[in-house]
């Protein structure tokens, strides 16, 4: 128990010193927790073995799975505060055709570039690993563009059209991965089951929309009772950390295999809540600073758990390298060609694209689906591959749209002590 109290306590002073290296050459807060995970990981300063400092071992970083779950759970909640009744009817048809498109075009590019890939090399790559690779690419990791937002206080149509663009991405993503994968074991083993590819992605989606949008009701009506601000705040905490219990049950209807996406449920429970409460916003941003500390611990294990064994293989590098180029291709061209499609704004054109380029853990879920293709630890190398490259990047592309969108204001420059006063004096 004491060395998982070091462990802890570790992670979080590494990370914050990180922090300040990291703001010192321009990176986002993000970045240098990724990197502090990676260093104290089993492949760095992990496998010295010291007791109570970093990760030995890749079980350790599972032990801390829940931890991740439970920080997945609450930048859920957090992004789905984002549906507010009035920006869904002022940028509500936008955020659906762009969430939608944006994730086809970049399942049709990777496609199209692995599928040729396949062509040129059989023996490398096989063609149904090529096809679900594409339908891997369109998910888009919440948390490490939530953190950047968060971090430098972004604000404005293309922050707000991110946030309900990237929540919308989860149900896409699913629903791709879904017929992508149905195809991909018919071409292995014969024949496409509907109930696979349709019935229970489907019913997954309704299920989750279902509990969450109960959740929200229930989390609104428990909080009347409670008028103390320290009251209010426990309470949402104890609904999200349900929520995200909840979305772990599984359960058979017939030949109907059933589960419920962490993403999908707590993002409607936000949702929800943030509709009906006529003090969710003072709750929100309560949570967002009790909650911080969590989501440092959520980003030092995701980059703990990146394999740098990957790394010596050349096969997994050159098809990691074309999945990379075409799935950047396919978000960049896809944001673009959807936001001018739907008459969004030319800064929302030009830097969507790239705020949606991480990717995490929703696309490592689903390669560890893809482990019954015969080709599946392929699949599972070149995810894990794009992971490691997209995370210690993508933040900073992010941070950098933002930027260039004008919806980052510049920090300036700490004044000496005193100086406030000499020039009022002057």
């Amino acid at each position: 128990m004491q060395n998982l109290l070091l462990c802890v306590s570790v992670c979080l002073i590494a990370s914050l010193l990180m922090s300040r290296v990291a703001k010192r050459v321009g990176l986002p807060s993000v970045t240098a927790y990724l990197v502090t995970g990676l260093l104290l990981g089993p492949y760095c300063i992990g496998r010295l073995g010291l007791p109570g400092v970093g990760f030995h071992s890749m079980e350790d970083v599972d032990f801390f799975g829940l931890i991740s779950e439970t920080a997945l759970g609450f930048i859920a909640f957090t992004i789905g505060n984002e549906f507010r009744l009035g920006q869904l009817r002022s940028m509500g048809r936008q955020a659906i055709t762009v969430g939608i498109l944006q994730a086809v075009v970049t399942t049709v590019i990777v496609d199209a570039g692995l599928i040729t890939f396949h062509l040129i090399f059989p023996n490398a790559l096989s063609l149904p690993a090529a096809i679900t690779l594409g339908a891997i690419a369109a998910a888009t990791a919440p948390a490490a563009t939530l953190m950047v937002v968060r971090q430098y206080r972004a604000d404005g149509p293309l922050t707000r059209l991110l946030l309900m663009v990237v929540a919308i991405d989860d149900a896409v993503g699913l629903m791709l991965f879904s017929a992508s994968f149905g195809v991909a074991s018919a071409l292995e083993h014969g024949g496409i089951s509907v109930i696979t590819v349709v019935v229970e992605p489907v019913l997954e989606i309704v299920f989750s929309l279902l509990l969450g949008a109960a959740a929200g009701l229930i989390l609104d009506w428990s909080e009347r009772y409670f008028h103390s601000r320290g009251n209010r705040i426990s309470m949402t905490v104890a609904f999200v950390l349900l929520t995200v219990g909840l979305s772990m049950v599984e359960f058979q209807l017939g030949p109907v295999h059933c589960g419920f996406s962490l993403l999908l449920v707590c993002m409607m429970t936000g949702t929800i809540f943030c509709n009906i409460c006529e003090t969710s916003e003072a709750l929100m941003e309560r949570l967002d600073r009790w909650t911080t500390p969590l989501s440092i611990l959520f980003f030092v294990l995701s980059g703990a758990e990146l394999d740098l064994q990957i790394l010596r293989n050349p096969i997994v590098l050159l098809i990691g390298a074309v999945y990379i180029v075409t799935r950047s291709a396919g978000k960049i061209l896809g944001a673009y060609g959807s936001c001018a499609m739907t008459g969004c704004e030319k800064n929302i054109q030009k830097y969507l694209g790239l705020t949606l380029l991480p990717q995490a853990g929703v696309a490592l879920g689903m390669a560890i689906t893809a482990a019954s293709l015969s080709d599946g630890a392929m699949v599972r190398n070149v995810v894990l591959f794009s992971v490691l490259v997209y995370e210690l990047i993508a933040p900073t592309l992010t941070k950098n749209a933002l930027f260039g969108a004008g919806e980052i204001t510049p920090e300036e420059p700490a004044r000496p002590h005193g100086a406030g006063q000499m020039q009022a004096k002057a």
